[in-house]
C-alpha cells in the first residue's frame, strides 16, 4: 500500500511518500517560508525524484491537528483538493501522535509538545518501547498542569517538539521526574511518521472521504476568542 503524506501542522512542512515497510521520499522544510510557498512545490519535487504518478497512490494521510490554525488549513486544504482530483480516500492522522509515533524504543512517557501560547501546549501523553500505545489522548493544556500530569505517573520522559525551547525553563522548574529532550532529528513533524502511522489505520479501515475531512483544532482561534470577547462586552454595556 503507498500512502502520500503532508503535515503542515507547525513550524515545519514535510511531505514523504511510504510504501508498506519503506520510505520512498521524505522532504522536510523549516526555514523562513511559509506552508503555501513550499507544500506544493514539495509535491512536485516527490513526484519529479521518485517518478512515480500522485495517482498511483492508494491514500493521502495529513497531519490533522493539532497546531497552527493556519498551518492546517493549508495541509487540509491540500489534502482535500488531492483526494478529490485524484479520488483517493483521506487518513486523518493526529498530530501529536504522529511526532510520538517517531520514538520507537523509547523507555518510559513520550510528551510532545507544540506551543499554543497563553502558557499553553498541545500535547498528549504515550508509550512506544514495543506497541505503540496512548496514555493520554492529544489536548490543550497549561504546561504547569501538564507537568503535575507527569509528575503523578512518576516515570521518565522524553519532551519533544516546538514547544521545548519556549518551555525548557518551565519544564526545569515544574517536571520532577527524570526527563530528557529529543534531539533536533527527532524533535520536529515528520510526514514520514505521519504517513507510517496513516498506513496503520488504513489498514484498520479508518479512512474519510475528502469532502469529509476537518482538521482538529482542539481550541478557538485568536480571532474567535477575540470577536467573542467583544461581544460580550458590547453585551454587558447594553442598558
Amino acid at each position: 500500500m503507498r500512502i502520500l503524506a503532508l503535515d503542515s501542522s507547525g513550524l515545519t512542512a514535510s511531505v514523504a511518500v511510504v510504501e508498506d515497510e519503506q520510505i520512498l521520499f521524505e522532504y522536510t522544510m523549516n526555514y523562513k517560508k511559509t506552508h503555501s510557498q513550499t507544500l506544493l512545490p514539495m509535491l512536485d519535487e516527490a513526484v519529479r525524484m521518485t517518478g512515480l504518478s500522485l495517482g498511483s497512490v492508494d491514500a493521502i494521510a495529513v497531519a490533522g491537528g493539532p497546531g497552527s490554525f493556519t498551518g492546517l488549513r493549508i495541509g487540509s486544504a491540500t489534502a482535500k483538493g488531492l483526494g478529490l482530483a485524484l479520488d483517493k480516500p483521506l487518513i486523518h492522522v493526529p498530530t501529536v501522535d504522529a511526532m510520538a509515533y517517531r520514538m520507537f524504543g523509547c523507555s518510559g512517557l513520550i510528551c510532545p509538545i507544540m506551543d499554543a501560547r497563553r502558557n499553553q501546549v498541545y500535547t498528549g501523553i504515550y508509550r512506544f518501547e514495543e506497541k505503540f500505545e496512548t496514555v493520554k489522548e492529544q489536548l490543550t493544556e497549561d504546561i504547569t498542569v501538564l507537568a503535575g500530569m507527569l509528575n503523578e505517573l512518576g516515570e521518565r520522559v522524553v519532551f519533544l517538539g516546538d514547544g521545548v525551547p519556549v518551555y525548557r525553563e518551565k519544564i526545569e522548574e515544574t517536571v520532577k521526574v527524570p526527563y530528557v529532550f529529543a534531539p533536533p532529528h527527532m524533535c520536529r513533524q515528520s510526514a514520514a511518521a505521519v504517513g507510517a502511522l496513516g498506513l496503520v489505520y488504513a489498514k484498520k479501515g479508518k479512512t474519510e472521504h475528502a469532502r469529509d475531512h476537518k482538521p482538529d483544532y482542539l481550541r478557538m482561534s485568536q480571532a474567535e476568542r477575540e470577536r467573542l470577547e467583544r461581544e460580550k462586552e458590547q453585551q454587558h454595556d447594553c442598558p
